[in-house]
């Protein structure tokens, strides 16, 4: 009998005051704003300010937050050394996920898990993830580090450290409301992962290594790195048609098109739509072309041959406009880490410390035995020497 796996779609695991994704009508709000006005007029920093304590700061709070931030930055000495000892071909979600296992070793809080502890743990890793992306990417291309700065905003910072110049002001814009759009996404497989771990009452490093190394999957984070293939295996505008009719016609699926919970159009995706619109217009307007034609192609031929409704989600065009930024494919997924990293901090702070009733519990779903029956009494142990083969 073969087994089954219904990937908890709509099971209710928990209550989160963090996030609510409204999958009918396209609506996505962080803590009761919509993304649609944060992404419009907030930042990265305010947005995760928002995400960990619930409520937009005011102006004295997002300083203090911001100089906690930029003084957590920099990195130790010994995880850049670690970095510069692994081979150059390791992936950079594999070497972020072992360098925020590094940074426990020099927590010197480390035994105190009460809330204010873990939140500045939650800070420093926001502030620092950035700061080992940029260095596995110049360490890998033997190339010296860029150290981080202490006057420039979240994402600028990032794109310095990682080019080692400074990025107009319109480009790290643009950067920084895709991270605010990335930021927080209730329970998807990675933050999931992250809160189950928390449940166990492990330290938030172990939470956050867990949520990377499942943000890392083809089918969550590294979704827009098969995205932007896609777009390199067709290579050209007229290429894009065929293409489409080809992939659907065997059964295959268009990277970046369909979501599990929106059933129309996902907001982040018409943001990222403007903004990799707005980005080629300097840069080279092929990726972006493209990308559009994908998805009115896909959703013509896929309501023809299927009568289905599909439409994209957030790692279309994300693909093309990180392309356009000059950010190498294997970064994508990082990115997502640099800004999925305020979500997942909150939901850990939440399942560590929610107040509502009942508290946190370990998360212990059932599963349905199918496997092997022997009757009531069970299965015969057989001697080492008396087993045959089964099933030849």
């Amino acid at each position: 009998m073969d087994t089954r796996n219904i990937g908890l779609r709509n099971i209710e695991v928990a209550d989160t005051k963090i996030c609510s994704i409204d999958g009918e009508n396209g609506k996505l709000i962080y803590r009761g704003y919509d993304i649609l006005d944060l992404a419009n007029h907030s930042t990265y920093e305010e947005t995760a300010f928002l995400l960990l304590f619930g409520d937009l700061p005011v102006k004295e709070e997002l300083e203090d937050f911001n100089l906690k931030l930029t003084e957590s930055r920099r990195i130790p000495d010994s995880v850049t050394k670690n970095m510069k000892n692994k081979p150059v071909t390791a992936h950079p979600m594999d070497v972020l996920q072992s360098s925020i296992l590094d940074l426990a070793d020099y927590d010197r809080n480390r035994l105190d898990e009460g809330k204010i502890a873990n939140i500045e743990r939650a800070i420093s890793l926001i502030a620092k993830i950035p700061t080992i992306v940029a260095a596995w990417d110049r360490i890998r291309n033997k190339q010296d580090i860029v150290e981080p700065r202490d006057d420039n905003s979240h994402a600028h910072n990032f794109l310095y450290m990682l080019r080692g110049e400074h990025p107009k002001h319109e480009i790290s814009k643009i950067f920084d409301i895709s991270l605010i759009l990335h930021a927080e996404h209730s329970f998807n497989a990675s933050t999931f992962a992250a809160r189950e771990i928390a449940s166990t009452r492990a330290s938030i490093y172990a939470s956050i290594g867990g949520a990377v190394g499942a943000l890392s999957g083809e089918l969550h984070g590294g979704a827009n790195i098969q995205v932007m293939k896609m777009l390199l295996e067709m290579g050209d505008l007229n290429n894009v048609e065929k293409w489409v009719h080809d992939r659907i016609a065997k059964g295959g699926r268009v990277m970046g098109m369909g979501h599990a919970v929106y059933r129309t159009t996902d907001p982040r995706s018409e943001v990222l739509a403007s903004l990799s619109r707005a980005i080629s217009k300097e840069k080279d307007t092929k990726w972006y072309e493209m990308t559009e034609k994908i998805e009115e192609i896909t959703r013509r031929v896929m309501y023809q041959t299927r009568k289905m409704l599909i439409y994209p989600n957030v790692d279309l065009y994300s693909a093309s406009l990180y392309y356009s930024l000059g950010i190498p494919i294997d970064l994508n997924t990082p990115i997502f880490a640099i800004s999925r990293i305020a979500g997942w901090n909150a939901h850990i702070i939440e399942e560590k410390f929610a107040e509502a009733a009942p508290k946190p519990a370990l998360y212990r779903p059932k599963a349905v035995y199918v496997g092997r029956y022997c009757g009531p009494m069970g299965c015969e142990y057989v001697s080492l020497i008396n087993r045959k083969i089964q099933n030849p």
